[in-house]
């Protein structure tokens, strides 16, 4: 899986103020090709400090000054090195001792005013992350507790996430008591951030859904902070509870978190901590993202490795020629005793292959999932009147086991590891069918790569393929390549045969006037029209001066009319040499160039 990421800055910043002007260095740049991360924030160095939070290092350690990356950034006033820092998860809320550290030492009111809109709007969560929290908060008890409490202050939740309605609600399969409340969660989520729970569920607890903790030493703002983390890879925790939290990550093997709560308890207690008013520690924030942690420590490491067993657990299930007998046979009592250490509690087949999933996830990743699942529990569907201990199958019809296998790897990890371009469309088909559609863009970041070397007439398949299924990344990359090549695409038949399957421009010139804007952005976004928007990209490719835009548009127009004329009469059979002389005298002078790539790709 890819982690690389585009550093843009961000259109929601627009309302702070910041202009692209203001990201110049208040202080000289230098070049650390070596150095690690804080050299490189110090110095404002963004090549190198790109290359070290994409190879995973931790964006708040420490150095030997007990100081972070991003307080060397905003101690030199490097606004652009700080918002990268940011975008990877620095820490800089008030009521942290480094969030206050930097706002202080900001080295001028830009980098304030960055650190400010940070404080109010964290890092997004990843599609994944973001999906399961909102289950989780989905569970009434844990609703009721995060708006009731002060132990995350994080975006409000609405009442469609805390009860209120079912539209982010799925049923837990295990309830924990914590100083007699509750806690609501589901087995395999557990079982894939921590060891002792995964062993608790395989034995003492597998067929428990209450536990009750009776020890007076668990409390339960620490263990509901924990289980938080769990299901969306972000802790925001008081720091008077942050001891009570070392304990309970002990006992679950949390290691690498428990490191850095051990580090981090080590700091609160001897530094000294910076505010402008006395806080006592139950109003002081650890928050903690969980890029910060070793890849293998994150949420969609840990569900990769509970796919893969599901995978392999599906794989042993099928008779030799990959088929099954019948559907007893296949998830009868005796072979669920052997496959219990994925914890699967539903089936989905697809052709002849049975996959063993987790209703939870399929449920937090896809709307269409969800409503199936639902259906299941109220109507038996998957059941058939078959035992209890037989887990509930669902088919799926019109789709291969490959897409599906593809499919599911991105409902539980947020990637894909690679990708066959001739399985792109169904892929497309699947994440529009399944309600899935944050795997079409990243397909679309699978397949990039791919159409850099493309024919010209095999670009055109993908420009109507991604109108079709509104990829937009791809839209927009093959829009660009074919009004920066537009002479070299217009001596394709497959072009010219294309042009006759749109819906012809339309031909209104206010939309000349303007600055070309991208399909879907506000004032175009009822345009969506391939060959206006093809028109506006050669414009601006041509760099046309505004006030001759209306005349280079309707050269343009009159060229495309030409093309068409040719791929009919190409299209009838009857294309002539008269044709050929008519329409090279009347096609306007569009200079001829050789494939080019867009800057931005």
């Amino acid at each position: 899986m890819s982690n690389s990421r585009s550093w843009t800055i961000d259109s929601d910043l627009d309302g702070i103020d910041l202009d692209p002007q203001d990201f110049a260095a208040s202080v000289p740049l230098k070049k650390v090709p070596f150095g690690d991360v804080f050299e490189a924030s110090r110095a404002g160095d963004v090549v190198r400090l790109r290359d070290l939070l994409e190879s995973g290092v931790n964006v708040n350690a420490r150095d030997q000054w007990d100081s972070v990356a991003l307080y060397y950034a905003c101690l030199a006033g490097h606004l652009d090195a700080a918002r990268m820092l940011l975008e990877s998860g620095a820490i800089c809320s008030e009521h942290t001792f480094d969030g206050d550290r930097c706002h202080y030492a900001a080295l001028n009111l830009k980098v304030r005013k960055l650190l400010k809109s940070f404080e109010a709007r964290p890092p997004p969560l990843g599609p994944l992350q973001a999906a399961l929290r909102e289950t989780f908060l989905g569970c009434r008890a844990n609703g009721t507790y995060l708006e009731q409490s002060d132990n995350l202050s994080e975006v409000p939740v609405d009442n469609s996430s805390t009860g209120g309605s079912t539209s982010g609600h799925f049923l837990p399969d295990v309830v924990f008591y914590v100083q007699g409340r509750p806690i609501e969660a589901h087995k395999v989520i557990l079982s894939a951030r921590s060891p002792f729970f995964k062993r608790k569920f395989e034995t003492d607890w597998k067929y428990r859904k209450e536990v009750r903790f009776s020890t007076g030493g668990l409390f339960y703002p620490a263990f509901y902070s924990l289980i938080h983390f769990f299901y969306s890879d972000r802790l925001e925790i008081a720091v008077d509870d942050m001891e009570d939290l070392l304990r309970i990550c002990k006992g679950c093997k949390c290691g690498s978190l428990q490191r850095v709560l051990e580090k981090e308890l080590i700091h609160q207690k001897y530094a000294e901590y910076k505010a402008l008013t006395d806080i006592d520690d139950s109003q002081k924030r650890f928050i903690l993202e969980g890029m910060s942690l070793p890849e293998e420590d994150r949420l969609p490491a840990a569900l990769n490795k509970i796919i893969q067993i599901c995978l392999a657990n599906s794989n042993k299930e099928q008779n030799p020629d990959g088929s099954v007998d019948n559907l007893v046979s296949c998830l009868g009592a005796t072979q669920m005793s052997e496959f219990d250490d994925d914890l699967a509690d539903v089936c989905v087949r697809v052709n002849k292959k049975t996959f063993r999933c987790h209703q939870v996830v399929l449920a937090s990743r896809s709307e269409y999932f969800k409503a199936r699942l639902s259906r299941m529990k109220d109507f038996l569907e998957g059941k058939d009147g078959l035992p209890d201990y037989i887990l509930p199958c669902l088919e799926e019809h019109d789709l291969s086991t490959e897409a599906f296998e593809k499919m599911i790897e991105y409902m539980y990890t947020d990637g894909l590891t690679d990708i066959d371009p001739d399985q792109a469309e169904e892929m497309f088909d699947a994440a529009s069918r399944y309600l899935l559609f944050p795997l079409k863009r990243a397909v679309a970041d699978v397949l990039l790569p791919h159409l850099e070397m493309v024919p010209p007439a095999e670009l055109c398949h993908w420009l109507i393929l991604s109108d079709l299924y509104g990829v937009l990344k791809i839209r927009e990359y093959c829009l660009d390549v074919i009004a920066c090549n537009f002479e070299t695409f217009a001596e394709t038949p497959e072009f010219r045969a294309m042009l006759l399957t749109l819906p012809p421009p339309s031909g209104d010139s206010s939309l000349r006037t303007t600055a070309p804007s991208a399909p879907g952005a506000g004032g175009n976004t009822d345009q969506q029209n391939l060959l206006d928007d093809l028109r506006e990209k050669w414009l601006e490719a041509e760099a046309a001066e505004l006030d001759k835009r209306d005349e280079s548009a309707l050269l343009f127009d009159k060229r495309l009319e030409m093309l068409m004329l040719v791929a009919e009469q190409e299209n009838s059979g009857a294309l002539s040499s008269d044709v050929h002389q008519e329409c090279s005298k009347e096609e306007p002078a569009l200079p001829p160039s050789s494939i080019v790539t867009p800057k931005w790709a």
